[in-house]
């Protein structure tokens, strides 16, 4: 068992909170800074385990490989990758803008030790921990999350690198290559490692890039939603990948080219239409519906409106205050559930707990990780009015408790492609 003694000790200091029933009158009381003490403490309760046993060389040890689908010996290639890209993706803006000081700062300070320790035990391969980026198919999505994680947070992982561990990096990325990805979501996974490779000063393939983002402008639906290739799939694809990877990529290539600059306005109108209709989707008990595959994401099937609130470019109708107190509501709804860690601390696969049933054959331990992409919006200052306003009620809260709502309207696109 990992010992949490030491780490726990920093935790303590920002004082308990109950991860209880978000509806309850003592949840109602709480203040915008017991709900930051509490996406600290989820923050350490998903990442302790993993960044602890993967800067000590022992995640292959000590992580265990749950595949509901008796695959664990073909899961077990890429499930740690899948662990350290996905949480990485989700935690990279606090490691990059967190407080410096007090103890969420050391907190911070210690996480962003532990995460580069955990890319240098990835990605070197005398390491016990070296991870898979090219046998099969998978490897292309996790590095890509890495990839995601890095050019979140490029002074904590990577400028801060030694110079050997950069040059491990890049060829685990490029690596990749031999994977060719499907006509899908999946581009968007080979387009982010290339525009991390042009941020790092290596080699990138132009190819890739205009693939991805001409095939993903062709799967566009309307009212700010894409297909998951040609066919519209009812799931939470534009939050998990599409949206926020579309816009990392086209952020990220931006400064190497300006090739692609003029899909940048009309993407990110529809990032915030999107980002409407996902806080809407947010029930007044912090539920959501269990709609689609990947449901052992959970929170992270809000990656898209965590992006956006950390993006300061949330619609005009969504305050910052009521995505924080929606998104607050369905992490405490979910955190309650019994099951959902083992009792090493261990994420389980599930929805609201422990549920194998509805896990996909492609999903074990480390899938579950990108729930950590809920968390961008602690990269934004406690000043900011994300955590400093009061608590506001979101739109189905406000809806039925009877309270007036704008009409909501679909997204109108003047021009097209």
């Amino acid at each position: 068992m990992i010992n949490r003694r030491r780490f726990l000790q920093g935790s303590a200091a920002l004082g308990a909170l109950s991860w209880g029933d978000a509806t309850s009158e003592a949840a109602g009381a709480l203040t915008a800074q017991d709900d930051r003490r509490f996406w600290i403490e989820t923050t350490t309760k998903l990442a302790q385990p993993v960044l602890q046993a993967l800067q000590a060389r022992k995640l292959k040890l000590l992580m265990p490989v749950e595949a509901p689908h008796g695959n664990g010996e073909d899961r077990r290639q890429f499930t740690h990758l899948e662990a350290l890209g996905r949480l990485l993706c989700g935690i990279a803006p606090w490691l990059e803008t967190g407080p410096q000081d007090g103890p969420e700062g050391q907190l911070r300070a210690q996480y962003a030790e532990w995460s580069r320790a955990g890319i240098q035990s990835a990605t070197d391969p005398q390491s016990p921990d070296f991870m898979n980026f090219h046998q099969g198919g998978q490897p292309v999505v996790d590095a890509a999350f890495l990839a995601l994680a890095i050019v979140r947070a490029p002074h904590e992982l990577w400028q801060k690198l030694d110079s050997t561990t950069q040059r491990h990096v890049i060829a685990a990325l490029a690596s990749t290559r031999v994977i060719q990805p499907p006509y899908s979501n999946w581009l968007l996974f080979s387009a982010m490692v290339e525009a991390a490779l042009s941020f790092m000063g290596a080699w990138w393939d132009p190819m890739r890039i205009d693939y991805a983002v001409r095939g993903v402008d062709s799967f566009y639906k309307g009212d700010g939603m894409y297909g998951d290739g040609p066919d519209f799939h009812c799931d939470y694809y534009n939050s998990f990948v599409i949206h926020p990877m579309l816009l990392h990529v086209l952020d990220t290539i931006g400064k190497s080219s300006s090739a692609w600059n003029a899909y940048r306005p009309q993407m990110m109108e529809r990032s915030r239409r999107y980002a409407a209709i996902q806080e809407r989707l947010i029930g007044p008990e912090g539920d959501f519906p269990p709609i689609g595959r990947s449901l052992s994401y959970r929170f992270g099937a809000f990656h898209l409106l965590a992006e956006m609130a950390l993006r300061k470019e949330l619609p005009e109708t969504v305050s910052p205050a009521q995505v924080r107190s929606a998104l607050t509501a369905v992490m405490r709804r979910m955190l309650q559930a019994p099951g959902m860690f083992d009792t090493q601390g261990w994420l389980q696969v599930g929805f609201y707990g422990h549920q194998p049933t509805i896990a996909e054959p492609y999903i074990s331990t480390g899938s579950c990780y990108l729930c950590s992409a809920a968390l961008l919006p602690l990269g934004l200052s406690s000043s900011d009015p994300f955590w400093s306003d009061p608590a506001a009620p979101w739109t189905s809260k406000k809806v039925w408790a009877g309270e007036p709502v704008e009409a909501d309207h679909a997204l109108r696109e003047e021009h097209s492609r």
